[in-house]
C-alpha cells in the first residue's frame, strides 16, 4: 500500500470529523458534541506517530477555527499541545486497553477545552458554563467507538 492511500484514509477521517464538528445538532444536543477532530488526531497520532504529528494538529486546528469562526490560534495551540503529549506517551498509551486510554483522552479533552476557554477569556470576558464538562465526558465515552471505527479503517488497508 502506498503512502497516498494511507494519507487519503487519514484525511478522509479528519474531514468527516470536521463535518461532525460543525454538523447542525438540535439545540438540546449541542452541548454534548465532543471534539471529533481532536479525538481523530489523537487516534492517528497513537497509531501512526511517524505520519501524524504536531504540524497536522496545528493545520487541522486552524481549519477548525475557520469552520467554527473562532479566533485564530486557539484550536491550533490546543490541538498541538495535546498531540505533543500524545506523541510523548504513545508507546505506553498504545499498549493500554482502550478503556484505560480513556483517562488520557479525558485529560487531553479537558486540557484542550481549558486552553480554548482561557484564550477566549483573554479575548473577552467569558464565563464558564455549567455544560463545560459535557463535551469532555461525551468525547471520553465516544473514544472506544472512535478507536474501533478508525482501527477498522486502518486494518482494511492492510488486508487489501
Amino acid at each position: 500500500m502506498n503512502n497516498h492511500d494511507n494519507y487519503g484514509r487519514i484525511l478522509l477521517s479528519l474531514v468527516l470529523a470536521m463535518i461532525l464538528r460543525i454538523a447542525p445538532w438540535p439545540e438540546v444536543y449541542q452541548p454534548f458534541n465532543p471534539d471529533w477532530v481532536l479525538l481523530t488526531l489523537i487516534y492517528w497520532s497513537l497509531s501512526m506517530p511517524e505520519r501524524i504529528g504536531i504540524f497536522h494538529a496545528w493545520t487541522f486546528g486552524i481549519l477548525t477555527e475557520v469552520l467554527t469562526g473562532r479566533l485564530f490560534g486557539q484550536y491550533a495551540l490546543a490541538y498541538s499541545l495535546c498531540i505533543y503529549f500524545c506523541l510523548k506517551r504513545h508507546k505506553r498509551l498504545r499498549h493500554l486497553p482502550v478503556f484505560q486510554q480513556g483517562f488520557f483522552i479525558f485529560s487531553s479533552l479537558l486540557l484542550s477545552q481549558l486552553l480554548v476557554f482561557w484564550l477566549k477569556n483573554l479575548e473577552h470576558g467569558a464565563q464558564m458554563q455549567s455544560t463545560f464538562l459535557l463535551p469532555i465526558a461525551t468525547g471520553t465515552l465516544c473514544w472506544p467507538l472512535v478507536y474501533l471505527t478508525l482501527g477498522r479503517l486502518r486494518l482494511v488497508r492492510h488486508h487489501r
